[in-house]
């Protein structure tokens, strides 16, 4: 599916998940305290029932923190804080707060909202505020409205409020349109990095991690894996009738009939030059050397050309399993060695050949 993340985008996307939380935890501290501290000064002043409400607002939000250090659900960290402090702005905008400067503390919420939610979401729950204050100024009287403001505070909060979400808006599409372009050229570079540009298959480096996890995964649970080491016979001599041009395009149908024969679970590379390795996961030593046989066959049928000249196009493999090998090296080598004596019999055959007397599994599963 083209649309659909891919694993550096979701590990991306977890990394960043986590520093929001970690910001919005400290952010939370931090309104605690200025709760703390404003609701003290309130009590002082005589405001007592303002007071209170400030400090129950410290309760919810120590109830958000103690939910999610509990559970660590992000997705509710940022519903519960988002709907607590709109909360705690409503209530400022209908009390007025003390002197009617309640409603000043709104300013903090347009950054605070794009940034823990998408612009989508922040849109729409701004807009919702805006109607609760469109409501509250224009009606004083409601239940539990308190306050009044004139007419020319009520444009200059509803102007300076508007450039301020307008700015934030822009800020955090920039902000996320940067990301993406930067997550798009990471995930650009990491498949450069493991893969070989002229066939698109995995490059040595790739094929060298895949083989260190398939045999940490053999020596955790025992399941046996195989490789064929693949050479395109006489490649040297197609160079060199045919020209630099003809031996890409021989590597790369070469490496397209590959990916026809291989299953879906088997990793094919370039291991250098013209030789390919294929890595093939729960495969036993003669379901290795079925698959390898039948690639072979199929080369040898398939009609290369380049600019309407026949080439002509074989193979020879070495396979080897890694229940014949101690280590990965061993197992490397004996491929290589089995390669070579496939070369020295003749080419366009699969080294070791089968004897009768082997007692494998059941022949490989086509893919």
């Amino acid at each position: 599916m083209p649309n659909s993340p891919s694993s550096g985008q979701l590990a991306a996307g977890e990394r960043e998940d986590a520093q929001v939380s970690r910001l919005l935890t400290w952010l939370s501290a931090t309104a605690i305290a200025f709760l703390v501290g404003i609701g003290t000064k309130a009590w002082f002043a005589g405001h007592t029932t303002h007071a209170w409400v400030l400090w129950s607002f410290i309760g919810l939000i120590a109830l958000n923190m103690l939910y999610f250090a509990s559970t660590g659900n992000r997705a509710r960290q940022k519903a519960g804080m988002i709907i607590i402090v709109g909360l705690l702005f409503t209530y400022l905008i209908a009390s007025g707060g003390e002197n009617n400067t309640g409603p000043l503390w709104f300013y903090v919420f347009p950054p605070l909202l794009f940034y823990l939610t998408d612009l989508k979401t922040g849109t729409a729950v701004l807009l919702f505020c805006y109607l609760i204050a469109v409501v509250v100024f224009q009606f004083p009287g409601l239940p539990l409205v308190s306050a009044e403001y004139s007419m020319d505070f009520k444009i200059r909060f509803f102007a300076a409020l508007t450039f301020e979400s307008i700015f934030c808006f822009v800020l955090e599409a920039s902000r996320l349109k940067a990301r993406n372009e930067l997550l798009a050229l990471a995930e650009t570079h990491e498949h450069a990095a493991r893969t070989d540009e002229l066939t698109g298959l995995a490059n040595r480096r790739e094929m060298q991690n895949r083989l260190t996890m398939e045999f940490s995964r053999y020596q955790r649970s025992g399941h046996h894996f195989s490789i064929a080491l693949i050479d395109l016979d006489l490649f040297k001599q197609i160079n060199d009738q045919f020209g630099h041009d003809a031996g890409d395009d021989v590597l790369r149908e070469f490496a397209a009939l590959m990916r026809t024969v291989i299953r879906q679970a088997d990793v094919a590379a370039r291991w250098g030059g013209e030789e390919f390795l294929v890595l093939l996961p729960d495969t036993s030593l003669l379901q290795a050397l079925t698959l390898a046989e039948r690639l072979r066959s199929q080369v040898a049928r398939h009609p290369f050309r380049f600019r309407d000249q026949s080439l002509p196009v074989t193979i020879s493999a070495g396979v080897c399993s890694i229940a014949k090998a101690p280590s990965l090296d061993d197992l490397l080598k004996q491929a290589d060695l089995n390669l070579y004596n496939a070369k020295e019999s003749g080419r366009n055959r699969i080294a070791p050949r089968v004897r009768s007397q082997e007692n494998e599994s059941s022949p490989i599963l086509s893919p």
